[in-house]
């Protein structure tokens, strides 16, 4: 009976925790270790084994790994880029055991300009091939908005070279970088060009130097929300559905928008078929104790503002404007875990420095 049930009764433990994933890493690391090294079947005896316990412990985590030298193996963790998880990706590594033969590594690191050089359906993506400009706008002077040139660009071949163009700057800047510090970034051809080239080895430092003036710039901003003024908004959907908006009209006239240039956009699904798309009295309560929920967390004077709310369709969407992406990450992630079983929500967290998303709630000129 003991034999049978320990046939039928032992199950491999779900990662539920940093903690539990580096125990499973860590009686696997020998062996994962080997197959890096010799490189032989690496698809089946360390991908596929490493992608499900990632997928177990957060969706969206993403590796790549190789030698960083004769004797380590490295794990690069990374996001791909999805700005709401790079947060999840940095403390995992920082949770991580020191193992012998190991380097484990947060995101995609930065590489220096001498030794980047990518071919890719046939094209070349370096120094040689690749420049860039700034597009200065004076009504948004904190934007920085950059066009690379890239020589061989055609229409034919556009998607092809911006795609690996976002590639050579990705490793070029590192994953952080080039997630978190350009606010606009075009690729064309030669013939498209309307400033003066500069080099793309000088990149990191324009970067550098644009972003220091911007946090020196607003460093210590802040926004008390308490005595602010709300109106309520009204409209009619394409489908003849209505819809109501409640929004924070002075933060919308606020001239400091781009010290909080994250924006945080939720949607909370909800049954509203027998209500012309409009949550009932359980649900409309329902709705607003998530939403004082995350404003209780996400507070003003941390640098956290509740933009407002629209509701319509059987959805109630929620903005926050953040001076970071991290805190909300990890709040939002814990409060849609918290309702998974019984409501669908799902968060987004975008760039947008001086809050474009809500010119559709600013008075008509």
């Amino acid at each position: 009976m003991r034999f049978l049930k320990n046939i039928f009764g032992k199950k491999e433990n779900t990662i539920q925790s940093y903690s539990d994933f580096w125990y499973w890493f860590q009686q696997n690391e020998k062996q994962f270790f080997k197959v890096i090294k010799q490189h032989t079947n690496i698809e089946k005896a360390f991908f596929d084994k490493l992608s499900p316990k990632l997928q177990q412990l957060k969706d969206g985590l993403f590796f790549l790994t190789g030698m960083s030298d004769n004797n380590t193996a490295e794990l690069i963790i990374t996001p791909d880029g999805i700005v709401k998880n790079i947060v999840f990706v940095e403390e995992l590594v920082n949770a991580a055991p020191t193992l012998t033969n190991w380097k484990f590594t947060a995101l995609k690191p930065a590489t220096e300009i001498e030794n980047l050089s990518i071919k890719m359906a046939g094209y070349h993506f370096d120094n040689k091939h690749l420049s860039f400009y700034e597009n200065s706008h004076q009504d948004f002077p904190d934007e920085i908005d950059i066009t690379v040139v890239h020589q061989d660009l055609t229409e034919k071949n556009k998607s092809e070279i911006t795609t690996g163009t976002f590639i050579f700057l990705d490793n070029l800047l590192g994953e952080l970088n080039f997630a978190t510090t350009i606010d606009n970034l075009t690729v064309v051809g030669n013939e498209a060009v309307a400033n003066e080239l500069i080099p793309i080895e000088k990149l990191k430092e324009f970067l550098r130097w644009r972003q220091k003036e911007f946090v020196e710039k607003y460093d210590g901003t802040r926004y008390l929300t308490e005595k602010d003024a709300y109106a309520t908004m009204e409209a009619t959907l394409p489908n003849g559905k209505p819809l109501i908006a409640l929004i924070n009209t002075d933060l919308l006239q606020w001239d400091g928008k781009a010290s909080h240039p994250w924006i945080v956009h939720i949607e909370i699904n909800y049954d509203g078929k027998n209500n012309n798309g409009m949550p009932d009295k359980n649900a409309y309560e329902r709705l607003n104790k998530i939403e004082e929920q995350m404003i209780s967390e996400l507070k003003d004077a941390d640098g956290y503002l509740n933009i407002g709310r629209q509701t319509a369709d059987s959805v109630r969407e929620i903005y926050f404007a953040c001076k970071d992406f991290r805190k909300p990450s990890k709040v939002l992630h814990k409060i849609c875990n918290a309702y998974k079983h019984s409501l669908e929500m799902n968060y987004d967290i975008y760039k947008d420095k001086y809050w474009q998303s809500f010119n559709r709630f600013q008075p008509q000129q």
